[in-house]
């Protein structure tokens, strides 16, 4: 009879064990993500992480960008899309505020902030501007088709995933990190926009 209420607890444990299991691959499945993301890039030797590259894409204004267009400035980069309920609109306002905070100086008149779409299919250059007219006017919106769009999201390791809606529409997940990219255009590390606005802004302007 000693049989039953042992198994009876196994049982029990069983189902307590679980859950404990998936939460911890889970867990560990995003750290290892972590890691790949923003670990020293194998074959650069210089021990920043292979995150970025080259791209050409369309600003607001229907003007061709490159990465080289940049270079000699620190910037920001922001994966995000103007149908954004919350996220993308606080990071955006944040953004503001430490351009705001960096003053009238040249070395921060050539700060610019990438917000580039996640979702082109809707994010033409036209709805960027209009989206993007609330908002520091150093903050450059780039869109284009959808194979350079992914590219980029490839290029940076960032992540973006269509998501269909009840009523047939579709929102979008998508990485929220704000890259700081040097001068020359390699990727220095996520960029804290929780910081306040004067403390990002000299943390953005120390890389000038």
């Amino acid at each position: 009879m000693l049989w039953k209420p042992l198994g009876k607890r196994l049982t029990v444990n069983r189902r307590l064990v679980l859950p404990l299991v998936v939460f911890l691959v889970g867990a560990l499945a995003l750290a290892a993500a972590a890691i790949l993301t923003f670990s020293p890039g194998r074959g650069g030797g210089n021990g920043t992480a292979s995150v970025g590259g080259a791209f050409t894409l369309v600003t607001q204004d229907g003007k061709p960008l490159s990465d080289g267009d940049l270079k000699g400035a620190p910037f920001l980069v922001f994966f995000g899309f103007t149908h954004c309920p919350d996220i993308c609109p606080t990071k955006l306002f944040e953004i503001s505020e430490a351009l705001r905070a960096a003053g009238e100086s040249d070395k921060a008149q050539r700060l610019r902030a990438l917000f580039i779409t996640v979702d082109p299919e809707r994010d033409t250059p036209d709805a960027m501007k209009s989206y993007l007219g609330s908002f520091d006017p150093r903050i450059v919106g780039l869109s284009g088709d959808r194979a350079a769009i992914d590219a980029v999201i490839k290029a940076y390791r960032a992540y973006a995933k269509k998501v269909p809606l009840k009523d047939g529409d579709y929102t979008m997940d998508h990485t929220a990190l704000v890259y700081l990219m040097g001068k020359d255009g390699r990727f220095i590390g996520s960029f804290n926009m929780e910081q306040p606005p004067a403390d990002a802004a000299a943390e953005w302007l120390r890389h000038s």
